[in-house]
């Protein structure tokens, strides 16, 4: 030991600094715990089986949800894809190994703030458990995308806390109108656009907005496949009223049902 400039020999005193050092290193941290303090990892719990459903398709038709119902109704016909709907009373008394027995949960267009007061915090949870954890598939087609987001008005949080807002022509006073759409790997589309979302923050950028924010995205949401669009590609002709289209109904309506059936079999679509 050195100190005022001489050495002294101190062994004992050394010896008893070394075993009071590994005494306490031992017992931090890094030490990990002694074998009373071992602690036996507990399995998860199992989840219960999904129960089949007679239709791989659960279309949402209940409070807040517009015509939009047709519009999806004639793509998946066209499709020749069965359905079932539900409403407002029919979803939330669901349980969540019935909706994980089907393929793909649909929630279309109409007022967001709506649909989600007129179902449960449950119910959400529910969807957002059959999607994470059963591997549902979900798509939501503007009001069915803010939906699907994060949102205080039961929302069901399929990107972690990402909410979405609206495109940027709602905030000059334009609630419908035709959008050019753009594409990674194919020519524009004009589209129909009503009071829908911009979906910047989440998932893989399938199209874009004029302004380059996200107008279709795509993306995992646990064991589940996912697909917003904040424009109406399943639009009918009547929609247009007499607004300017460059892009034919028919081709909108066969990118629609490209869209559906990506959704369904959970097919990435090309994106940027």
């Amino acid at each position: 030991m050195y100190f005022g400039g001489r050495f002294f020999e101190t062994p004992s005193l050394t010896w008893l600094m070394i075993l009071l050092f590994v005494a306490a290193a031992l017992s931090g941290c890094g030490g990990g715990p002694q074998q009373s303090e071992r602690v036996t990892p507990v399995p998860p719990v199992p989840l219960p089986p999904p129960i089949p459903a007679a239709d791989p398709v659960l279309l949402y038709n209940g409070v807040g949800t517009s015509a939009d119902v047709l519009a999806v109704e004639a793509v998946l016909r066209t499709l020749g894809i069965s359905y079932a709907t539900a409403d407002a009373n029919q979803l939330n008394a669901m349980s969540e190994p019935q909706l994980g027995g089907y393929k793909l949960v649909i929630v279309p267009g109409g007022n967001s703030i709506t649909i989600g007061d007129n179902l449960s915090a449950n119910t959400a949870a529910m969807i957002r458990g059959a999607v994470q954890q059963y591997g549902v598939n979900y798509l939501g087609i503007c009001a069915g995308a803010f939906f699907g987001g994060y949102s205080l008005h039961n929302g069901v949080n399929l990107t972690g806390g990402i909410a979405f807002n609206f495109y940027a022509d709602e905030f000059k006073g334009i609630h419908k109108e035709p959008v050019t759409i753009s594409f990674p790997t194919s020519g524009p589309l004009d589209v129909y656009w009503e009071d829908g979302p911009q979906l910047s923050g989440w998932g893989q950028v399938v199209a874009k907005f004029p302004d380059g924010t996200p107008a279709i995205v795509e993306g995992q949401s646990g064991k589940g496949f996912v697909i917003f669009t904040g424009v109406h590609l399943e639009a009918p002709e009547s929609w247009r009223e007499s607004m300017v289209f460059n892009t034919p109904v028919s081709v909108d309506l066969a990118y629609a049902g490209t869209v559906f059936q990506a959704a369904l079999n959970a097919t990435p679509l090309p994106h940027f």
